[in-house]
């Protein structure tokens, strides 16, 4: 049975129904906190490594801030990931107070945290709700959230450390909250998602992300999705049968009818026989960026393992544009082989904000 996921947040048990925060954290709190090494703060406002070129796809002769990007965007994958939405009563009082006091928040080195706000919480940025799918089986209390924060680095105990710290400032409660993981990957390689196959061959170059990534103000739209996937009955499938539900050879990660994992899918060449060399009902076909006039987005999924009835993929994907994964997302519904393997369970939809500056916390002027 198909559920739309725009679900209605449930009230905050404390002064959720006056829209006022609870009162700023303690003196001691606030030093046990700062204890930690590593600002927060930093993390949040450094930039990435970026051409030095106008945004293609800027509005008139605007030019991307680069000076106020978060990391965790761009920014290579560690093994680890957490992601936390948290409910704050759809209150912009709520949220900026949470803001502020994350901005000023230090954590361990070596780990990156990238915030992001739900639909209703920014007067200068539209966040859409997403439609809902043919499949998908989405639990309400695993959709939404009135910030988003996903938190990577190379172990898991030091997310939940980060986790516990942000939460205790946070003027509301977790929603959900899901960990994700990369298997050992050689520096340099993609990683494998559950079925054996690289994720994430296509992503957009640097440049491709100027056009189709960042927008003028340095935020981005994050698309979050816990999708089920029944790997062992995919598994049972012979090799060759699986490279044509994906479209990608195995071993290589090259797009059928090609040699190299890199080169761009040709979803229109065909065999002397008059075939397609990827076929119709691929995964990559339906995926392909011809079919959106070569808009891409940028995807850094992990691996989730809940238990042995629930293993899949912790999709994570960052696009200027969030009309562009409901249209690749109908695509993939109508037409792609794959989605008989999989079960879309949670989703979420976020505006990644610019980062913080000195004197300038996160959300500034947006919430």
């Amino acid at each position: 049975m198909t559920r739309r996921c725009i679900v209605p947040f449930v009230p905050m048990t404390r002064n959720a129904q006056s829209d006022t925060p609870t009162p700023a954290v303690s003196r001691r709190r606030l030093m046990v906190t700062t204890a930690a090494a590593g600002s927060l703060a930093a993390q949040l406002a450094s930039s990435c490594a970026a051409p030095t070129t106008p945004m293609t796809g800027a509005p008139g002769p605007q030019r991307p801030n680069r000076s106020l990007r978060q990391l965790g965007v761009v920014t290579p994958q560690p093994p680890a990931a957490l992601l936390l939405a948290y409910d704050l009563g759809g209150s912009r009082t709520a949220a900026r107070t949470t803001l502020d006091r994350w901005t000023q928040t230090l954590h361990a080195k070596g780990l990156t945290a990238t915030v992001a706000i739900g639909p209703g919480l920014s007067h200068a940025v539209h966040v859409p709700d997403l439609p809902p799918f043919p499949g998908d089986d989405l639990s309400p209390s695993d959709c939404g959230g009135d910030l988003l924060v996903q938190l990577r680095g190379p172990e898991p105990q030091s997310l939940e450390a980060t986790a516990t710290r942000l939460s205790r400032l946070a003027v509301g409660d977790i929603r959900w909250r899901q960990d994700g993981h990369l298997p050992p990957t050689p520096p340099g390689e993609t990683p494998r998602n559950l079925l054996g196959f690289k994720d994430g061959s296509a992503n957009p170059t640097p440049e491709e992300c100027e056009r189709w990534v960042w927008d003028r103000r340095g935020g981005t739209f994050v698309v979050v999705r816990r999708i089920h996937v029944d790997a062992d009955r995919f598994g049972r499938l012979p090799k060759t049968r699986q490279e044509e539900v994906i479209g990608r050879h195995r071993a290589s990660g090259a797009p059928l009818g090609g040699r190299r994992e890199r080169e761009d899918a040709d979803i229109f060449a065909k065999t002397p026989q008059g075939r397609y060399v990827i076929p119709l009902h691929a995964h990559v076909r339906a995926a392909s960026p011809r079919l959106d006039g070569g808009a891409r987005m940028l995807r850094g999924g992990y691996s989730y393992d809940n238990g042995p009835d629930d293993r899949g993929l912790l999709f994570v994907a960052f696009m200027r544009d969030p009309a562009l994964f409901v249209r690749v997302q109908e695509r993939l519904a109508e037409r792609d082989e794959l989605s008989g393997f999989t079960r879309h369970r949670g989703s979420a939809v976020a505006y990644v904000l610019p980062g913080a500056a000195a004197g300038r916390p996160l959300g500034a002027g947006l919430v």
